[in-house]
């Protein structure tokens, strides 16, 4: 089946107090974006890649394409036959569901955070191979902390950490599959795509992630990114 990945690239510069998209901003040398679009053109030089992100940032994209292009950047050299941009939009559901829009047929496509650049190539190919066979293969690790359900007055108890996993991305769904939970009407109980599949009849199969699988979303994260990116 055809592979594709749907890159959401839909984050403004607020919470780490950037005038930049978290996306654009410099990770040892490189725009975030950049290190993801490697890690699945590492998985698979032939995947077919489709960029959500706002028009007002399609630009700075084109900058980019430009500046890796005249430098004769090996992974990148393929961005302007394989990667689609297409504009996102006031939400991720309806970010995503503009991307799956431009896709069709059979394939398995994998919806991931443009600003979760530390992926590992294992990771991805382990979300294909689980949706491959299931029709699904979502991305978690498990709590490592004490977590606690709170009421609405206030009062609180404590759970199981045992059998509770943080969802990260990729999500990977054969396509079919996830087109047709996408048509649902949006949620506020969507808070990914898993989400979206699960309010649509379909069952979620867990793959196992990685807690360097973080996402950039703090001035904070991207210290961290780049320590671990210094370890490899």
């Amino acid at each position: 089946m055809i592979h594709y990945a749907l890159i959401v690239a839909g984050g403004s510069g607020s919470r780490m107090g950037s005038a930049i998209p978290k996306q654009f901003l410099d990770l040892g040398g490189k725009p975030v974006l950049v290190h993801t679009l490697e890690k699945f053109f590492t998985y698979l030089p032939a995947i077919q890649v489709i960029l959500v992100l706002p028009e007002t940032d399609f630009d700075q994209w084109t900058g980019i394409k430009n500046s890796y292009r005249a430098a004769h950047h090996s992974v990148i050299q393929s961005l302007s036959h394989s990667v689609i941009a297409v504009p996102g939009g006031a939400t991720r559901f309806q970010s995503v569901r503009n991307g799956l829009s431009v896709l069709s047929g059979e394939g398995l496509v994998a919806i991931h955070d443009a600003v979760r650049p530390l992926v590992s190539v294992e990771v991805i190919q382990r979300s294909f191979e689980t949706a491959a066979r299931f029709g699904s293969g979502v991305v978690t690790v498990p709590a490592k902390d004490s977590i606690r359900h709170v009421s609405e007055n206030g009062s609180s108890v404590a759970l199981d950490r045992a059998t509770l996993r943080l969802v990260q991305t990729p999500q990977t769904f054969r396509l079919s599959l996830i087109k047709k939970a996408f048509e649902q009407t949006e949620s506020p109980l969507f808070t990914d795509d898993a989400s979206v599949a699960e309010a649509a009849g379909f069952q979620i199969h867990l793959v196992e992630g990685s807690y360097e699988n973080l996402k950039i979303t703090t001035p904070d994260d991207l210290v961290v990114a780049e320590a671990l990116m210094r370890l490899h």
